[in-house]
């Protein structure tokens, strides 16, 4: 049967360009539909946008902290406006590039929504029809909001944040998760009042327990106000100002209502359903271990499969999507010890198993754990500390899990991943030459386990 197109692609985020790339690179016929911008959540609203904005955030510290080195700093001040501006002008750079390589590899570009008409047709909202050998959904996640609220057209999510025409001097970040503590710290430091309020009675559910604590002490010290248990009832606009009833009878005053309580799978509209593709309860598509639906023609990868959701990852299933569909390959994507960063100030670096997990999993577990300020903040008189945990195996000696909450914790995580992916034991770490003075040496010179577990 003649095919219209090899591969057809629902969304130009990084998962879906990848795959259409690596699929035409090994001679499909492909086609991308894109109805907002290409690039998808990571470049155009996501990662990319996020981290110039935690950079912005961290000159305030910079500023404060040059006095003491012997740096005369005048006086100082921000403009919302232009930081907006220099992220637009980054991120429209990046989504140029995105679609000129698209190009480049010979993929066709369609800026329109598509849905899946059937197993093997896809429609455009201009009417056109094309017959497709696979189909792939790579349409992303879009911002979960908060149901029974009244008022919640007052409020923004994550998607509006960036682009706000004046900066929030007060702020209320509804959520508790990596999305809601990011936006709050790097508000805050960028000048605003924030509060957050969150239906759990701690931050970032799911990480380590130490991470947990640590980075609510640090952003509590850093001026960020929380209402643990709490969470909005009614959101009531007066001129400029939201006036925010949240539950337990208190009433806040703010410029901005940023909700952030998580993302969910974006399929609604597209057709799966009448296709024959069985969804999740969120909506996510379920997919098998090589990204393939129950329907054997239509795939999926990224964020609207809710597995990891993480930029790489997505790239990952996408490459490896076309290699198997259109090379031949067999391999599949393992998601054991993926490393991941929270970007507050301070960052989390994070790979593997949390304590809790690993007692869950081994018989025996012991934890080294640090805690000390860094060498800058001896100068600068700071009170931030930088803490370190490593989870190990104690019948093996292999380490499961590694954890960091302190300055550049993000680019130190990535090379401790690389050792524990390649299964490095404790042995192998405390046999390693320290680099000093650095806050990583740390992970290279804790002898003693601070805790030892046994079932």
């Amino acid at each position: 049967m003649s095919f219209d197109y090899d591969l057809f692609v629902i969304g130009a985020g990084s998962g879906g360009t990848r795959a259409a790339r690596i699929a035409a690179g090994h001679g499909a016929k492909v086609a991308v539909a894109e109805e907002f911008r290409i690039g998808g959540t990571c470049v155009i609203r996501g990662c990319v946008p996020k981290k110039i904005l935690v950079y912005a955030s961290r000159f305030a510290d910079s500023f404060a902290d040059a006095g003491p080195f012997g740096w005369s700093v005048g006086e100082i001040s921000f403009d919302w406006p232009t930081l907006v501006a220099a992220k637009e002008k980054e991120i429209t750079r990046l989504s140029g590039l995105y679609a000129a390589n698209l190009e480049r590899s010979k993929v066709e570009i369609f800026r329109a929504r598509a849905q899946v008409a059937g197993p093997q047709e896809i429609a455009l909202a201009d009417g056109r029809r094309f017959s497709v050998r696979h189909i792939l959904i790579a349409a992303g996640g879009a911002p979960s909001l908060l149901p029974r609220v009244e008022g919640l057209e007052h409020a923004i999510t994550s998607n509006e944040a960036f682009d706000l025409p004046q900066f929030p001097r007060r702020l209320l970040v509804v959520g508790g998760g990596y999305i809601a503590v990011e936006f709050a710290a790097l508000f805050r430091r960028l000048g605003a009042q924030v509060t957050v309020a969150l239906r759990a009675d701690n931050v970032l559910r799911g990480f380590d327990e130490d991470l947990r604590v640590g980075l609510r002490e640090e952003m509590t010290k850093a001026g960020v106000g929380f209402r643990f248990g709490r969470l909005p009832t009614h959101i009531r606009r007066d001129g400029e100002t939201r006036v925010v009833a949240i539950t337990g009878g208190e009433t806040l005053a703010v410029d901005q209502v940023l909700i952030a309580t998580g993302r969910r799978a974006n399929t609604q509209g597209l057709g799966l359903e009448a296709a024959g593709v069985r969804l999740a309860e969120n909506g996510a598509v379920i997919v098998d271990a090589g990204s393939t639906s129950n329907v054997a023609t239509i795939h999926a990868v990224g964020d609207v499969t809710d597995r990891i959701n993480l930029t790489p990852v997505a790239i990952r299933e996408g490459h490896w999507l076309a290699d198997r569909l259109f090379g031949g390959a067999t391999r599949q994507v393992n998601y054991d010890a993926v490393a991941t960063a929270v970007f507050t100030t301070p960052e989390i670096g994070t790979v593997g198993l949390t304590e809790e997990e690993a007692r869950g999993r081994c018989e025996a577990v012991d934890v080294f754990k640090t805690s000390f300020r860094p060498l800058k903040a001896t100068i600068t008189g700071g009170a931030e500390r930088t803490m370190m945990k490593l989870v190990v195996d104690a019948a093996s000696g292999r380490v499961l899990g590694a954890h960091i909450l302190g300055a550049e914790a993000g680019e130190v995580i990535q090379a401790l991943a690389v050792a524990i992916k390649m299964g490095a034991t404790k042995a192998d770490l405390d046999d390693t030459m320290p680099v000093h003075p650095t806050a990583a040496e740390e992970l290279v010179t804790m002898r003693e386990p601070t805790t030892r577990w046994r079932r």
